[in-house]
């Protein structure tokens, strides 16, 4: 019978794989080998082996630990993973603004505004901004002077009066909402059919695609994923209550799909079906055993406790067309980020804007401006926002039922909406800020909420982004569920340490060290509202750069007033073995200007 010899599997490094393989030759070969010197030719083929075990035990863990959300740290597979999970990452978000639009008229022989000369402006007309980078802003719809409603209105003021001081002309005035971004166009031939054929669209801060119009004319739609092959569509509504329902939603078949998802690298990638059709556009017939087994099957009680998801009805086993003999238009957008949020009254040179009248004298007329600072911009996901938002992307599950799900939910906002940069959600009754938005429901969600301004600095959520949000959200909740969204508080602080350095080490060197290691710990990205400071990893980090011989001190302080926030806050006093702690209102502390706010010093023993 053959000899059982003893084989340990849980050696992982080389040290520990050499004193094996030693023990292991002693033990089974003591006769044939036993010089096991540092210089002998067996312990270098036994350290030959451990060297191949420890790197291949070291590629085993790696590889196992970028196949986990929570460790991940290959940009690649941190991608894969979060579209695994449902969410999909942001590359550049686009600022959005309302416009104000104006144009003169003159006066009729009435002293009316002469309506012939009103112009009829199209949509996506572009303006830029005269800050640094000029950026440049869209008007998401057209925008017609001769036309007045509650929901847009036309306002007429006089601009200039005759010699009688009766009016000469008249300036005409609406708004628009615009958001930041280029439209780049590029266009795909096929001629024949390739199955989920992908289209790779290199370009920079890519945002999404406008659209795909092939050389028939035909539209292809945006999905999900390639099984879905019905959207909601919004058409306008022409009976008699459009006054109340602009628009309405139709369920719409669409066997011309796409899919996109970006790269870690920021390209753009466009995927198509697989040439299978799903038959008529506007036919649709739902498969009601496409819910749950459980409702149809009668397989038992228990299955009804499955999740049931109603939009189910609207999937099938098809994967839409392939392109064949024809070429594709891809129009996208380019651009975003935080450098789009711009100030006020700074969005107000027209680049391009077609527009029509029956009389075009006061064409040159017509000018915007940004009455109000823009918000929502944002660049891509770090990759500690690609990691949370990705978890909790898959734990909300397409509805909002836990206090969870709605930071999610607002967290997804899709990008051309705004976006919200911080959320805190309680249950807790909030205070009255003034604010229209407040849900009469006394068991209603309380959201409070933070957006970025233009340098990528904390501030309240602009009024329209709260609407934006709100609107979104209801798509979601529950029929009794009230939603109320408040603004959260900003603490600004600063940061002063004091270290003792080695002897011989360069002061300025480790000083510039110790400050890049804090900006990284303090950086807003990292930090949620009302999240305590603890100090103690701040320690830690300062003592385990080259150089630092002990750290004397760490202290936070309050920044107030000026460029500051308007909030002040005891610090001190809420100070408690090194974890500073925040207030009851939600707030979350900023290091606003970290270059200036984090200051160092090297004292002496």
């Amino acid at each position: 019978m053959a000899e059982t010899r003893d084989i340990k599997y849980i050696n992982k490094e080389f040290g520990d794989f050499k004193n094996q393989l030693i023990e292991y030759a002693k033990n089974y070969f003591p006769d044939a080998y036993n010089d096991f010197s540092p210089s002998s030719p067996g312990l270098m083929f036994i350290e030959m082996a451990a060297y191949v075990g420890d790197v291949l035990s070291f590629y085993q863990d790696t590889q196992l630990q970028e196949t986990f959300l929570q460790h991940a740290k290959n940009p690649s597979n941190l991608y894969s993973l979060a579209y695994m999970m449902g969410y999909k990452p942001k590359v550049s978000t686009p600022a959005e603004t309302t416009l104000t639009v104006t144009q003169n008229v003159a006066a009729t022989a009435g002293f009316t505004p002469n309506w012939n000369q009103a112009l009829k402006v199209n949509d996506s007309a572009v303006v830029t901004s005269n800050t640094d980078g000029r950026p440049t802003f869209l008007t998401n719809k057209p925008v017609d002077f001769t036309f007045s409603s509650s929901f847009d209105p036309t306002d007429v003021k006089i601009y200039s009066v005759d010699e009688n001081g009766k009016p000469a002309e008249f300036t005409l005035t609406k708004s628009v909402k615009a958001f930041s971004g280029t439209i780049q166009s590029t266009t795909e031939t096929y001629t024949t059919a390739e199955k989920f054929a992908t289209i790779n669209i290199e370009d920079q801060n890519i945002i999404r695609v406008l659209d795909i119009v092939d050389s028939d004319g035909k539209t292809w739609t945006e999905v999900p994923f390639l099984g879905q092959d019905t959207v909601f569509n919004e058409e306008s509504n022409t009976s008699t209550d459009s006054n109340l329902a602009p628009n309405k939603l139709k369920v719409k078949k669409v066997p011309r799909r796409f899919v996109t998802r970006f790269t870690s690298k920021g390209v753009l990638q466009i995927q198509f079906g697989s040439g299978i059709s799903g038959g008529n556009e506007d036919s649709f017939l739902p498969d009601p055993f496409r819910t749950d087994n459980s409702i149809t099957d009668g397989t038992g009680v228990g299955e009804l406790y499955k999740a049931y998801d109603p939009s189910n009805f609207l999937f099938t086993s098809t994967y839409g067309l392939a392109p064949t003999n024809i070429t594709l238009t891809i129009r996208y957008l380019t651009g975003g980020g935080t450098s789009a949020n711009v100030p006020s009254n700074t969005i107000n040179s027209i680049t391009t804007a077609t527009s029509t009248a029956t009389d075009t004298t006061y064409q040159a007329t017509l000018a915007f401006n940004n009455t109000e600072a823009a918000f929502g911009g944002k660049d891509g996901d770090s990759t500690e926002e690609l990691r949370q938002n990705s978890l909790r992307s898959f734990a909300e599950q397409q509805r909002t039922v836990t206090l969870q799900d709605y930071a999610v939910r607002a967290l997804s906002l899709p990008s051309r909406f705004g976006t919200i940069a911080k959320v805190y959600v309680t249950q807790t009754t909030p205070p009255n800020q003034g604010n229209s938005l407040l849900s009469t429901n006394p068991l209603a969600i309380s959201l409070y909420t933070l957006a970025y301004d233009n340098n990528g600095n904390l501030t309240s959520t602009p009024y329209s982004l709260k609407e934006n949000l709100k609107t979104y959200l209801s798509q979601f909740t529950m029929i009794a569920d009230g939603v109320n969204i408040l603004d959260a508080f900003v603490v600004n602080i600063g940061v002063k340490f004091e270290i003792v350095t080695l002897p011989g080490a360069i002061t300025r060197d480790v000083l510039l060290e110790c400050n890049r290691k804090l900006k990284t710990f303090f950086d807003i990205r990292n930090w949620s509202i009302n999240q305590p400071i603890n100090l103690s990893p701040a320690y830690t980090i300062l003592d385990n750069i080259k150089g630092v011989q002990t750290v004397e001190s760490i202290e936070v302080i309050n920044k107030v007033g000026g460029n500051y926030s308007e909030y002040a806050y005891d610090v001190k006093g809420a100070t408690k073995k090194n974890v500073v702690y925040p207030s009851f209102d939600p707030s979350i502390f900023e290091v606003k200007y970290p270059d200036t706010d984090i200051e160092g010093r090297v004292t002496s023993l």
